[in-house]
């Protein structure tokens, strides 16, 4: 009993002094990582858009001769991943192609492409972005046939933002079919 006692004296010493005497050295803390002007926006990872979508409100608007087109209003949507309509920032290009009616992909020749929108400025971005529909409202001039079918193609070119594995940024697509006013 005695030497037992002996023992875990001697261990309560020994880890006694060794606690004692190993003092940690203080790390400072690490800076955390540079991104976009000083912000983390890794954290906003699940509030990048997804998904573009084209809302049922676009339409081609006819001055005066009902067989030509002098514009289209073109609503379009970005989503998140649970689908909600976000602003963001982007670029977006719409391209208007020929219908082909009896073929897999209805998407012919390419008949019109206007300039690239870029939405990346703050200002022009909420130029563009439509609060009550929670979506962007575009305002298309176009010398088109009124009386045709067409297909409308958009893309939109976003930012990473940060995304751990991604390169560049990701770009959104989607279609509709635009058939004549009745």
């Amino acid at each position: 009993m005695k030497i037992a006692y002996f023992i875990s004296l001697a261990f309560f010493f020994v880890s006694l002094l060794l606690g004692v005497g190993c003092n940690s050295v203080p790390v400072a803390p690490k800076p955390p990582p540079e991104s976009n002007r000083g912000l983390d926006v890794s954290i906003y990872a699940s509030y990048v858009p997804v998904k573009l979508d084209i809302l049922p409100l676009t339409e081609f608007i006819t001055a005066g001769d009902a067989k030509r087109t002098s514009q289209m209003n073109l609503y379009v949507s970005l989503l998140d991943p649970s689908g909600s309509q976000i602003k963001s920032p982007g670029v977006f290009r719409f391209e208007l192609h020929e219908y082909v009616q009896y073929s897999i992909d209805h998407k012919g020749e390419r008949i019109f492409i206007w300039p690239d929108i870029d939405l990346t400025d703050a200002a022009k971005n909420n130029e563009y972005w439509r609060d009550f529909l929670r979506s962007y409202q575009f305002k298309l001039d176009c010398q088109i046939d009124a009386t045709k079918t067409y297909v409308l193609y958009v893309t939109c070119l976003c930012p990473d933002f940060g995304e751990p594995g991604r390169a560049a940024g990701r770009h959104l697509t989607s279609e509709v079919v635009l058939r004549p006013a009745k």
